[in-house]
């Protein structure tokens, strides 16, 4: 069900957005190449959260797909992981990594989400490029979350964007619908036409993230690990969201300090 927040409403979903921006700056500071781990970075994030009021939301997820209970703060995924990357104190951040941050966080009760894909120390002109690519998939996405038009014309900037710089969106996860639960309708895929799906109305919030791989689109979930996914052909792969209000004047982020 899509629930249509009043201005209110989406004023406190910016204050949960302000922390969530505070938290991913916070961790890109914190990375020491040779040094930092993800579970570090874990950390950080939830001090930064906590110091702005807000609640983890990713902490205690039960998802209705599986049988496990997630236990952190964020999602940490390095190279060719894709998404839901699980910080680990084993898992030290080297130069030339790319890393992608991931969490959504409360405050009052009403949820922001956003993700940002960052460089470890100097990273190779391949993945510089693939951060680019993504980065701008993710900002003339926005420009197409406008009343009348439809959840197509977002994907589908998202996916021909993707194309211009020769890359390939990931198909198999998308972005989606937020407010009080972290997940609502509608689905927000990064692949698609404008006029599908359905139409943006004022009071909509959504979630836009572009995941785009260098190589094939296709994902699948590490061996015995029930939450990380990386690309099935081992190249890398870039995520960035941010949440969206659909307005009378237009898109405006709410994942922003």
């Amino acid at each position: 069900m899509i629930t249509y927040k009043t201005p209110a409403e989406i004023d406190a979903m910016r204050e949960a957005g302000r922390a969530v921006a505070a938290a991913l700056k916070a961790m890109q500071a914190a990375i020491v190449p040779g040094v930092t781990t993800s579970l570090d970075l874990d950390e950080v994030a939830a001090e930064t959260l906590r110091a702005h009021g807000a609640v983890s939301t990713l902490k205690g997820y039960h998802p209705p797909f599986s049988d496990f209970t997630y236990l952190h703060t964020t999602c940490i995924s390095v190279n060719d992981e894709v998404a839901h990357g699980v910080p680990d104190i084993r898992r030290v951040l080297q130069d030339g990594d790319i890393v992608s941050l991931d969490l959504d966080a409360a405050v009052d009760g009403w949820i922001a989400d956003a993700a940002t894909t960052v460089a470890v120390g100097r990273i190779a002109p391949v993945a510089e490029n693939l951060l680019i690519g993504t980065r701008e998939a993710l900002m003339e996405a926005i420009k197409q979350a406008r009343i009348g038009n439809t959840v197509g014309h977002i994907s589908s900037a998202i996916q021909k964007t993707a194309q211009r710089h020769r890359y390939h969106v990931v198909r198999d996860l998308c972005g989606h619908g937020i407010g009080r639960t972290p997940h609502e309708e509608p689905d927000v895929y990064n692949y698609g036409r404008p006029g599908q799906g359905m139409k943006l109305k004022a009071g909509m919030t959504i979630c836009i993230e572009p995941m785009i791989n260098v190589g094939k689109s296709e994902v699948v979930y590490v061996n015995d690990d029930p939450w990380t996914i990386v690309t099935e052909d081992g190249t890398l792969s870039a995520h960035f969201e941010h949440t969206v209000a659909i307005t009378e004047s237009g898109p405006v982020i709410l994942t922003l300090e």
